[in-house]
């Protein structure tokens, strides 16, 4: 029995020894995140082509080195990610949003603006797939959320170049480099699914991505009536330091279902909130130094109008939708500001 136990010792330390060489060897190269990765065989690889037809189809260069990906190098960064074979679809979706012209990719990987990539999942992969939706959407425990995200940023770094402090040039950065992925709370939504009102199927499953910030909570526990709760979000969105003070692109408004619940028993449509915050969410020139203000006109082309500067070009570019559990809390999540929300649909 003492030499079976001693086996299975040896067994299990040469395992977790070659486990930490290929990820010291993984670092060595340049292609981790800074955690450990799952090692890419063969086996692994041949796993996750055979469940995405879609994935030996041609795909556009990769910025910045604009490298023409294979499909084994793509499926070799989910598997390293720690993605089941599954959600490389959900992966490859989110690669082909991110990869059209109006998300302006090179550009969000070049700024100094500390952006990352925010993916929103739709549809009924979500609960197929087990991306939380509901509550600490956002957070940790959710391997679908965490490793999709991380396969996208993994394949941009590795593939694409964008490795920080060489092609990558942001300032400071932000956690959502690393892996930014929910899924949309259809269930506890009172309006149409965000994908619908994107012209989207209601049975198709999709994702939707913005060059974005991490998310910002907004609390708001003391307002019973949807003005309340329109006016704090307004509030809270109108930073003079924000991207999105250019006015040059989007932002998202994620409600929570509480809120959203007020909302929608006061009448309240998604238009009707998307106008108010695009009315609501501005800066009064008395917040912006001369300096910026010159910034804003001469640099940006983006002039007050009565006094104030919007947060966004359009009603529309503010993409309302709902995700999260129980509790008064919604979040707003900026953008790079010279980008889109890009959708693309997942393959089945």
């Amino acid at each position: 029995m003492k030499m079976l136990d001693d086996l299975a010792a040896r067994q299990t330390f040469d395992l977790d020894l070659r486990d930490e060489e290929w990820t010291e060897f993984a670092i060595a190269q340049g292609w981790s995140d800074g955690l450990p990765l799952v090692i890419p065989t063969e086996k692994a690889v041949e796993r996750f082509l055979s469940v995405a037809g879609e994935v030996r189809e041609p795909w556009a260069p990769i910025s910045p080195r604009q490298v023409l990906p294979t499909p084994e190098s793509l499926a070799a960064n989910a598997v390293m990610a720690g993605c089941r074979p599954s959600d490389f679809p959900v992966v490859l979706a989110a690669l082909r949003a991110v990869l059209q012209p109006d998300f302006n990719l090179h550009g969000m990987l070049a700024t100094t603006h500390p952006c990352g990539i925010v993916i929103i999942v739709s549809g009924p992969i979500r609960t197929r797939l087990g991306i939380a939706c509901g509550s600490n959407c956002f957070g940790q425990g959710w391997r679908a959320n965490l490793t999709i995200g991380r396969a996208l940023n993994l394949i941009l770094r590795n593939i694409g170049g964008a490795r920080p402090g060489e092609m990558d040039n942001a300032t400071q950065g932000t956690p959502a480099k690393i892996t930014f992925c929910f899924g949309e709370n259809e269930e506890q939504s009172p309006w149409e699914p965000y994908g619908v009102r994107r012209g989207f199927a209601r049975d198709a499953s999709l994702v939707s991505c913005m060059a974005s910030e991490g998310p910002h909570n907004i609390n708001d526990h003391g307002s019973n009536s949807a003005e309340g709760i329109v006016k704090m979000l307004a509030e809270a969105i109108s930073q003079p330091g924000a991207n999105t003070i250019y006015a040059k692109g989007p932002f998202a408004v994620v409600l929570g279902p509480e809120h959203a619940a007020t909302l929608h028993r006061d009448g309240w449509s998604v238009e009707m909130i998307q106008q108010a915050l695009y009315q609501g969410a501005r800066v009064h020139i008395s917040r912006i130094g001369a300096d910026n203000r010159r910034h804003y006109e001469q640099n940006v082309q983006h002039f007050p109008v009565d006094d104030h500067y919007t947060m966004a070009p359009s009603p529309n570019d503010i993409h309302v939708l709902v995700a999260g559990g129980a509790g008064k809390h919604s979040a707003w999540i900026p953008s790079f500001g010279y980008t889109q929300m890009c959708s693309a649909e997942i393959d089945p």
